[in-house]
């Protein structure tokens, strides 16, 4: 049988020298004993997966509302298809996995119903406040496992270890912004390459996948994408010929065939990039990611980057802006915007273990209740929510 020990000391012989060891973990908040047969990173992942917010991902958008239809992606599928991908690039480049998956399995725990429509609905609203305030999913994120679940008996959250919680505080990609950097003591700390192999994991799966769901809703086409020179090379990996023999077949190899195309650049480059720095520590590599930010280590090569962002706009134009998804959003932020703006006028609506009536509170202090009570909501309690509240013909 196999102990954490033995799974310690395999790191040591598989992983670079740059990569995180568990055994080198800055720990957690609450000090625990060490389980016998799983490192400390196996068992965050462990707590994340088990926890409410996990759980509540099945039913929060990631592009199309969960009434659109069963098949198109949800945050919990995009959050699945993250980890997956970031395995795979963890696992080429030598760093630890089980930590990575933790940071992957986090990272979008804080996302408010509809997606990026909710939390722009969310950060509009808490800007009105006084003082200004602001809604971040990545702060959220950690607010979760850092306090707001609440299962253990000796502490709220999920105690994660220091280089998860960094991970998903420091989440970066073009949609995903870090948490406020004065929020906490790892304001100075530096996050692990793995965490940066979950940025770009997310940006990979966001671009191939939204793809996907487009073309299957309709709303974008082969021919929308052709003024894209990475699709012009998927489809020529894939051959023209089969998006006549059978449409779903090309649809699914030429998403393949772009993930393919931009994993094969992303480690080819990456690798390049990592013999360049010789880092030898994952302390050297963590004081380069606090001195220098914005700097990459891992990404993609200047052609596939510059391929990308064509795409990217192609998306933007005809997808993103296409008429059902438009309404879609409008829709989401109307429906955020008008629970919001009841539960601000009568407080005494929300929940008691929410909002306690016999306890006095600042108009800033119930924005902030109000604010992480909708974010906590999927999409279809949001929506019955809104329904109860404002439908005459609907039963209380």
């Amino acid at each position: 049988m196999r102990t954490r020990q033995d799974i310690e000391n395999l790191e040591d012989k598989i992983l670079a020298p740059y990569a995180m060891r568990s055994k080198d973990s800055g720990g957690r908040k609450y000090r625990e004993e060490q389980h016998d047969i799983r490192t400390c990173y196996q068992r965050d992942r462990d707590r994340v997966v088990h926890c409410e917010a996990f759980r509540k991902l099945e039913y929060k958008t990631q592009v199309f509302v969960i009434y659109e239809g069963d098949y198109y992606r949800t945050r919990l599928t995009h959050t699945l298809e993250v980890a997956q991908i970031a395995r795979t690039i963890g696992r080429t480049l030598q760093l630890n996995e089980d930590l990575i998956e933790a940071i992957a399995l986090a990272h979008d725990l804080g996302h408010p119903p509809f997606g990026h429509a909710g939390e722009n609905a969310l950060n509009h609203l808490m800007a009105s406040a006084r003082p200004r305030l602001k809604f971040n999913h990545n702060q959220r994120s950690f607010d979760i496992v850092a306090g707001l679940e609440k299962r253990y008996p000796d502490f709220d959250g999920l105690n994660l270890t220091k280089e998860v919680l960094v991970g998903i505080l420091k989440h970066s990609t073009v949609y995903d912004q870090p948490g406020d950097s004065h929020y906490n003591k790892f304001v100075d700390e530096g996050p692990t390459l793995e965490a940066k192999v979950v940025d770009i994991a997310d940006s990979l799966a966001y671009l191939s996948h939204d793809i996907d769901d487009g073309i299957t809703s309709g709303c974008i086409t082969g021919d929308d994408l052709k003024s894209s020179a990475l699709w012009n090379r998927a489809e020529r990996m894939v051959g023209s010929a089969w998006e006549i023999k059978d449409k779903e077949i090309f649809k699914y190899q030429i998403v393949k065939a772009l993930i393919d195309m931009q994993m094969k650049d992303l480690l080819s480059f990456s690798n390049r990039k990592l013999k360049e720095l010789t880092f030898r520590s994952f302390k050297e590599v963590k004081q380069y990611t606090y001195k220098n930010p914005n700097r990459s280590i891992l990404g993609f090569s200047p052609s596939m980057e510059n391929e990308r962002k064509a795409l990217q706009k192609v998306l933007e134009k005809k997808f993103y802006k296409n008429y059902r998804v438009v309404r879609m959003t409008d829709k989401a932020k109307r429906i955020i915007h008008d629970l919001f703006n009841v539960y601000m006028k009568t407080p005494e609506q929300l929940p008691e273990k929410i909002y306690r009536p016999d306890r006095r509170r600042t108009k800033t202090e119930k924005y902030k209740i109000i604010c992480d009570y909708i974010a906590s909501m999927t999409d279809r309690f949001a929506i019955d929510e809104h329904k109860r509240l404002f439908d005459p013909n609907e039963k209380v």
